[in-house]
């Protein structure tokens, strides 16, 4: 029976990078196209499905100096101006794999597996460097043999670039596994991408991703208070030591009992989250806050404040009502009334 696809592919290859930790690598390319097959068809599914699944990656733009950094260049004239084919284009993007992989003595081979993948309407460029691994099958006979199959589930250096938000003008389209140190750098530059991060709106993003999680788990509003203390407490403590966010790390910390429900949240590709930022300090105070000012006022308080009665917020009426007065303020107030 065929598989059920959840992806078009409108180009696929395999071509094998040859790289042994501090040497130079060796681009070893396919012939041709891959055809697709219901093998390829569930392979490629799974290595998508998995990359949107996880956790830790960066956004960006591709970068404007495309002497160096080429990949713009490349998807212009293979997307948008139709005369790069799409093996062409593999080549292409497989040189400066190779210059970028050159340049970093960790980096190891394996196979690159290049995707043009349509999900409705939307197209992707997928790129992965998986490698095989030594696995125990059984035969017909029910005896034990090695296996060599490809280790997917393990993909550790992998990018996506988004060809229907690059043409649309979106401010990120190309995204990338962060991983640790120079490899997960090596790849970014070969990709062409630049994440460079505003701290305040990824700050905003988190208390975003927050608030929806806490929405679709219906959490009490003492709940969501805790978990949003909790955030602010653990991003502020980063923020003051200048240290980056991990979000794998954040997510055990905010939801210990289940921290792959908070890690499914903060992976949302809708959200673009980014992994590494240092938390904005000022973008923090909303985590616990509500602040307003108009012409005659300025106003802040606690957001638990809302639910321990000195404050009332009427949705309907559009108002909002102090309660518990400190004696000094209520002092300022009587005196100005015996003025007026």
């Amino acid at each position: 029976m065929a598989t059920a696809r959840t992806n078009t592919i409108s180009g696929l290859i395999v071509h094998k990078l040859v790289k042994q930790r501090q040497g130079d690598a060796e681009f070893i390319p396919r012939p041709n196209v891959v055809a697709v097959t219901d093998t390829v068809q569930r392979l490629v599914d799974q290595i998508h499905a998995l990359y949107a699944e996880r956790q830790s990656k960066g956004y960006g733009k591709f970068e404007v100096d495309e002497d160096n950094f080429p990949m713009a260049k490349y998807v212009r004239e293979y997307f948008s101006d139709k005369r790069l084919p799409f093996y062409d284009l593999s080549v292409a993007m497989m040189r400066t794999l190779k210059r970028t992989a050159d340049s970093a003595p960790l980096a190891t081979g394996g196979y690159v597996l290049i995707a043009h993948v349509c999900n409705g309407a939307n197209h992707f460029l997928l790129v992965a460097l998986v490698t095989d691994v030594l696995g125990t099958a059984i035969t017909e006979e029910l005896e034990f043999v090695d296996s060599n199959h490809l280790d997917i589930t393990n993909v550790r250096v992998a990018g996506r670039i988004d060809l229907t938000g690059w043409q649309d003008g979106a401010e990120r389209y190309v995204s990338f596994l962060k991983g640790k140190g120079e490899v997960a750098d090596y790849f970014k530059e070969f990709l062409g991408c630049n994440d460079v991060v505003a701290a305040n709106k990824e700050t905003q993003k988190l208390l975003v991703c927050l608030n929806t999680f806490a929405e679709q788990r219906r959490l009490e509003p003492s709940a969501r208070d805790r978990l949003l203390r909790s955030a602010h407490d653990c991003c502020l403590e980063l923020a003051s030591n200048r240290q980056p966010i991990d979000l794998e790390t954040l997510s055990n910390r905010l939801w210990p009992d289940d921290p792959a429900l908070m890690r499914a949240a903060m992976a949302d590709e809708a959200l673009q989250l980014s992994d590494g930022f240092v938390p904005d300090k000022r973008a923090l105070r909303a985590f616990v806050k509500f602040s307003a000012k108009s012409n005659y006022w300025r106003l802040e308080f606690d957001r638990q404040g809302l639910h321990t009665g000195d404050i009332d917020f009427d949705k309907d009426a559009g108002t909002l009502t102090l309660k518990n007065l400190p004696a000094e303020l209520l002092d300022q107030l009587r005196s100005e009334e015996e003025h007026e």
